[in-house]
């Protein structure tokens, strides 16, 4: 005989705000990884076309670690809490290696610290997932069906403001504070090295609220809210068994995911050299000049800008939402965002970037919102951190296929010339307004 769930209590603002708080953090130091990393492994020797195979580690470490952190930390519960535990030591680890990235030629020569670098960045992104799946799942175990929208737009408000400046930190550097541009033995400038020092402490100091202030039902009061999790043999062979009975809502969302998260890891990945050969005309082996510096620093400033608009627009979703469905707020700003990214291709300055971002702003603002929007009602008691990693594998898998293609087209089909990377995104961001309208939620 079944009984009759508690409704949770209504969290107000500031304890919405303070849960989602670490999220600042996170981007801070994701939106230094985003619009720097590229630059940072051509000023350690990588080609243009070798660019998306080292940015495979992302998409592989997170579909890896997110299940499993997932997995564990649903079954986790000690003095810090459910989903505490996994904060804490992922932003340590983070943190240690947004001090190391920038710094990987120290180890060892030129050529060399191009492996370390990937290697520190495989770190920094397992790091990063481990410290940013549980913020998902403890959202969802906290807020009331009603709230579940607010509550992830709120997310994507903190992770707008952090973004925002983390991206915007390497031209701040090096513009207000007199920080060079131009790296010593054509390294990393030191106005990106610390930009990543800065982004270290931002990290940690924003988890630390999320930590401090951020309230976790204990396991016999969260039984009274979610309900009693079936009995079920424990281990590993769990998330295979979840991955199998996966709810039809999130089956649905996959191939939404999947043109979305393709399209951004092409922006991410390409549009540094893009930016830099076609606006600054710049040749395709040009990486250690103060131009491609300036280039990589204004691409900075586009993904600053595309935060800066996610930020606000977040706050609008639940209005639009409420107003045109979820599904139909989801694929305007798709369509918004493929139309950013198609843009850059005719632009002939940098200054014009920013107007094209405001479209990406809008798609990520709503990528990052509504498909949890969409997905929370639909899992079962007891799985919501499975189920929000097991989702993580529609994030990964198209930045998987493209990091194993993407580079390939972009040298035989593209001839190098990676602006294409950058166009073909935005048709395909377009795509994925069109599929996400069939998608059926709770």
């Amino acid at each position: 005989m079944s009984t009759a769930l508690k409704e949770k209590p209504r969290m107000n603002f500031w304890q919405i705000f303070s849960m989602s708080f670490g999220f600042l953090g996170i981007q801070f130091g994701f939106a230094l990884q985003n619009g720097n990393a590229s630059r940072i492994l051509q000023n350690f020797g990588a080609d243009v076309h070798e660019l998306s195979w080292f940015w495979l580690v992302a998409p592989l470490t997170g579909m890896l670690v997110q299940p499993l952190v997932g997995y564990y930390s649903d079954r986790t519960w000690n003095r810090l809490g459910r989903r505490k535990p996994f904060f804490l030591v992922g932003t340590i680890l983070s943190c240690l290696a947004l001090i190391f990235l920038p710094n990987a030629d120290i180890f060892l020569s030129i050529k060399s610290a191009l492996l370390i670098g990937a290697g520190i960045l495989m770190i920094m992104d397992a790091s990063i997932n481990v410290a940013m799946e549980p913020f998902r799942a403890l959202v969802a175990d906290n807020l009331r069906v009603d709230q579940n929208t607010f509550g992830f737009s709120i997310q994507t408000f903190l992770i707008g403001v952090g973004a925002v400046a983390g991206s915007y930190l390497p031209s701040i550097l090096a513009d207000y504070f007199g920080f060079s541009r131009e790296g010593i033995n054509g390294g990393v400038a030191p106005n990106v090295i610390w930009s990543f020092y800065i982004g270290a402490m931002v990290f940690f100091g924003a988890i630390l609220v999320t930590l401090i202030f951020a309230k976790e039902y204990p396991p016999e009061e969260y039984k009274l809210y979610h309900g009693e999790a079936k009995e079920e043999k424990q281990g590993l062979v769990n998330i295979f068994h979840d991955f199998k009975a996966m709810p039809s809502t999130m089956k649905q969302l996959g191939l939404v995911q999947f043109f979305s998260w393709f399209a951004l890891f092409s922006m991410w990945v390409f549009t540094t050299p893009a930016v830099a050969h076609h606006i600054y005309g710049l040749a395709i082996d040009d990486t250690h000049s103060l131009a491609f510096n300036k280039a990589g620093d204004e691409v900075g400033k586009a993904f600053g800008m595309y935060n800066l608009v996610a930020t606000f627009y977040a706050l609008l979703l639940p209005f639009i939402a409420l107003k045109i469905g979820k599904q139909w707020t989801h694929a305007f700003s798709l369509i918004a965002g493929g139309i950013g990214l198609i843009g850059i291709y005719f632009c002939t300055s940098p200054d014009q970037l920013i107007y094209c971002m405001i479209g990406v702003g809008i798609a990520w603002a709503s990528i990052l919102a509504m498909p949890y929007a969409l997905l929370a009602g639909s899992i079962p008691a007891g799985k919501m951190g499975i189920y929000m990693g097991i989702f993580n594998f529609f994030i990964t898998l198209p930045q998987i296929v493209n990091g194993v293609f993407g580079g390939l087209v972009v040298k035989y089909a593209y001839n190098n010339n990676a602006i294409y990377a950058i166009l073909f995104a935005g048709v395909f961001m377009i795509l994925g307004a069109f599929t996400v309208l069939k998608v059926k939620s709770v």
